[in-house]
């Protein structure tokens, strides 16, 4: 996959940051608003439900999407995206990947020229079939480029905003911003770390989501440890491959936005795209389940541009397919699960299968 960032001409004095437009209020954009609020940063956090900005401003607590926590002074909430940029610093982009092109483009026209953008959003587009870096690329101005840096890893939004030890990795291709980007979010219990590799830490944080939902169905079976097992291990091997065919460093994928974000996701309580397998599992139907949450499972929407991708890469992704099949096709989670083990018999290791 090609790298069409263009080389930066300058960055500015990322120790001068003292604004942070936020675009996105679910849990996990609050929760990072809130880290940055914490650290001292003027945070004016974009709200797409228009009833919700006056309980974050008079209540200092998101109490749709991350009740409970109280949120500094320093954090405002606006309906308006264009009052959100105006003046910042530095950007966090957060919407979910499925409405993530409509948001940007009518973020773009007020953007300030210069100012880095970090990207929280995890998925695949499901019409494109481009990950998020592609679609940012797509939509905005060129001059903003040199300044994008992707945020992911094993980070449940929850932890982050009790303040429970955290690591995550910040990539793009540039260094230098990425250095910077790691020296905004640090805190005491949010470690981070830098990579280059963007497109491994994007395929690694949207893929996990959809293994996730397959590690959901084998507990909802009660299938056991070791069939828990065996989706991570089996599921991280799907992973590299697909990344590696769309030119990752199959290493990322032994990092936090690959393995760290995959085991947290396939076994932690608190994900949402496991409870939708485990549900699965327990013989609920999709709509009922997705009628019951508040927030998106990206897994079900990246599950689909998944299998489309995959079949136009000609890569071998079984267990991926299994959840398009139960999520997009009717079929049974117990069925999905016997064909899986019936399979033809392969040899373990294969990154081009």
């Amino acid at each position: 996959m090609e790298d069409r960032t263009p080389t930066p001409e300058h960055h500015r004095d990322y120790d001068t940051i003292q604004t942070v437009g936020v675009l996105g209020a679910g849990s996990w954009g609050t929760a990072l608003a809130k880290v940055l609020a914490d650290k001292g940063y003027r945070v004016r956090l974009w709200v797409h439900e228009s009833d919700l900005v006056q309980d974050i401003n008079t209540r200092h607590e998101n109490t749709l999407y991350l009740p409970g926590f109280t949120l500094p002074p320093t954090l405002t909430a606006t309906h308006s995206i264009p009052e959100a940029l105006d003046g910042c610093d530095m950007i966090l982009s957060v919407s979910p990947s499925h409405v993530l092109r409509q948001v940007i483009s009518q973020a773009a026209p007020y953007i300030p020229v210069g100012v880095p953008i970090v990207s929280a959003s995890k998925g695949i587009e499901n019409e494109s079939l481009m990950l998020v870096s592609e679609i940012l690329q797509d939509v905005l101005p060129i001059r903003c480029h040199p300044y994008l840096a992707y945020l992911s890893g094993p980070s449940f939004a929850k932890e982050v905003a009790s303040e429970m030890a955290t690591a995550v990795v910040i990539a793009s291709y540039s260094h230098q911003l990425a250095v910077k980007i790691q020296h905004v979010f640090h805190a005491p219990f949010f470690r981070t770390y830098t990579s280059q590799d963007v497109i491994g830490v994007e395929v690694g944080g949207a893929l996990k989501n959809v293994i996730a939902i397959a590690a959901g169905v084998a507990a909802g079976l009660g299938l056991g440890y070791n069939a828990m097992a065996a989706v991570i291990t089996r599921g991280l091997n799907e992973i590299a491959r697909l990344a590696v065919r769309l030119g990752a460093n199959p290493l990322t994928l032994q990092g936090l936005s690959g393995m760290g974000d995959l085991v947290l996701t396939c076994t932690g309580s608190l994900s949402r795209n496991r409870t939708v397998g485990y549900k699965l599992g327990q013989g609920q139907t999709i709509e009922e389940i997705l009628g019951e949450m508040r927030e998106v499972a990206e897994g079900f929407h990246t599950s689909r541009a998944v299998h489309d991708l995959a079949a136009r890469l000609g890569v071998d992704m079984p267990i991926a397919t299994e959840v398009y099949n139960v999520l997009h096709r009717g079929k049974r989670a117990q069925e999905a699960m016997q064909d899986l083990l019936a399979r033809q018999l392969k040899e373990e290791m294969s990154l081009y299968g």
